[in-house]
């Protein structure tokens, strides 16, 4: 008999990676399309006007920080999506992604003149004095400004004050103002920036977050560079800042979902071993095929007569659809009194409260069996364990008792398909007697059928979770009368079942036990 389920499950390659990987590749042939369009920028302004060459220069600047913000979303995005369950994000959803995060806006107006084309109104109709957190032009979040350090002018677009939230008739901030309105944390950062452009000609390129006098953190990105003078010597400093407030929020709250969803892997994970644990503990630990009772005879009944004993195998199918483990069951037991016991059964839901409680009601049924209940009184107490227990459970099953003196099988049920007989190559149903799900009413009443079996009968008990409905489960397995009739053995019946249904798409586990009555008829 197979292991009921494996600690790990099959990985599923979501369809979304493909998605992802398509956004990635395009990405990185537009990083290169503009590493290309930036060296022919330069190459062609050469001799232009500074100013104009600095503009274009750091737009292209700022078009590969776009590019590299969306690849490392891109990266996260692909690193978000489970190898172990379906994919989580629609293809539409990472291409708006990749809208929103990338490059993808159009600037129409290129040079220091468009600041001022812009200055006019707050881009995206958001509210003066904020920036804007929405959809928007490129240049709607971003400012550019100039220190000069012979004349002591600042110079600030006016988009870049709205960033700041400064009225643009304040004007800009001086290079000792400005520390003031930076973090205390990040004021080593943009120190360490403006000293070594000014004293070493290294350009800018860091992110500082800004207090404005509203109260508002504003995380700005800072590029430029320094201006020389004829004779070589630092005359001003010059720079682009972008404001990546909301790339930045978006980015945390990305690492703190995946953190969140790590997590919870780990959760699930543990609680699978822990359900695949109990279930192995609790199911018969027999492999192959079994034979009840021993062949040395009943305890205290004398030897077995010819052709009572039943050769017994179990399969368990695992969900497909699923990667929790279910709280079916099935069992075999030898009883003091010579009989034997055989259930199956499921109780509803996943994981270790599943599991836990079908050890609970296993234990349940051994205990009563062996102390000499019969099936019908036996449902109806196990009905009143549920009814008391503190984690209510619906549980369909089947519990029979065997003599096999008089080869005559004792059973009840509790809203679970009949045992299937299977003799001269056809197969029946057992006629079923009266039974509700377990734990669906208290009180409930069940009663008991009996039926004579023969040599080489072959009963099969099975959840009913074989395929996606019972009936279509109990007709597609007495559609295999022939060939489970023709079988050799209990071992090779359960492999019929399983070639049957093991590729079947349930949405929940499955078993089945399989019980031939061994001899043959005169």
């Amino acid at each position: 008999m197979p292991s009921p389920r494996s600690a790990d499950h099959p990985a599923v390659s979501p369809p979304q990676r493909d998605t992802v990987d398509a956004l990635i590749s395009q990405t990185q042939r537009l990083r290169g399309g503009l590493d290309a369009v930036r060296r022919d920028t330069v190459a062609d302004l050469g001799g232009t006007d500074d100013a104009q060459v600095r503009w274009q220069r750091a737009l292209c600047e700022l078009a590969v920080h776009q590019l590299d913000d969306l690849g490392r979303h891109l990266d996260e995005l692909r690193e978000g999506l489970p190898a172990d369950v379906p994919g989580t994000a629609d293809p539409c959803e990472a291409a708006d992604t990749a809208e929103n995060a990338g490059p993808v806006e159009t600037v129409e107006t290129v040079g220091p003149e468009a600041d001022d084309a812009t200055a006019g109104a707050p881009a995206g109709g958001e509210a003066e004095g904020h920036a804007p957190t929405g959809r928007g032009s490129l240049l709607s979040r971003v400012g550019s400004a100039e220190w000069n350090l012979l004349t002591d002018e600042v110079t600030w677009s006016d988009e870049l004050c709205r960033i700041f939230g400064r009225d643009p008739g304040d004007g800009g901030l001086t290079l000792d103002e400005l520390p003031s309105w930076v973090f205390s944390e990040d004021q080593p950062i943009l120190t360490g920036m403006v000293t070594d452009c000014l004293v070493d000609g290294k350009p800018i390129d860091g992110e500082f977050r800004v207090v404005r006098q509203d109260e508002m953190v504003r995380t700005v990105h800072m590029a430029g560079e320094p201006v020389l003078d004829t004779d070589g010597s630092t005359a001003s400093m010059w720079a682009v800042l972008r404001d990546v407030s909301e790339l930045r929020r978006s980015e945390r709250a990305v690492r703190e979902s995946r953190d969140t969803l790590r997590h919870q892997r780990r959760i699930a994970r543990t609680e699978r071993r822990l359900a695949v644990e109990v279930q192995e503990a609790v199911l018969p630990p027999w492999r192959g095929s079994l034979r009840l009772p021993a062949r040395d005879g009943f305890p205290g009944a004398g030897p077995a007569p010819d052709g009572a004993a039943l050769e017994l195998a179990a399969h368990y199918l695992p969900s497909e659809s699923s990667a929790q483990i279910g709280g079916d069951w099935y069992d075999a037991l030898e009883l003091p009194d010579g009989h034997t016991l055989l259930s199956v059964g499921g109780l509803t839901g996943h994981g270790v409260t599943a599991t836990c409680g079908m050890a609970m009601l296993l234990g349940a049924v051994r205990g009563m069996a062996v102390a000499g209940i019969e099936p019908g009184a036996l449902m109806g107490r196990l009905n009143q364990l549920l009814a008391v227990s503190s984690q209510p459970a619906l549980v369909g099953a089947v519990c029979a008792r065997y003599d096999p003196r008089t080869r005559t099988l004792a059973w009840a049920q509790a809203g679970h398909p009949a045992p299937l007989l299977f003799r001269d190559g056809t197969g029946r149903p057992l006629r079923s007697p009266d039974g509700v799900l377990l734990g669906a009413t208290t009180g409930a009443a069940y009663t008991q059928c009996e039926e004579r079996l023969e040599p080489g009968d072959l009963l099969v008990l099975h959840t009913g979770r074989l395929a996606r409905d019972a009936e279509g489960a109990t007709e597609r397995l007495l559609a295999l009368a022939p060939r489970l009739t023709a079988a050799h053995g209990a071992q090779e019946c359960v492999r019929t079942v399983a070639e049957a249904f093991g590729d079947e798409p349930r949405e929940n586990d499955a078993c089945v036990l399989i019980a031939r009555v061994t001899g043959t008829r005169a």
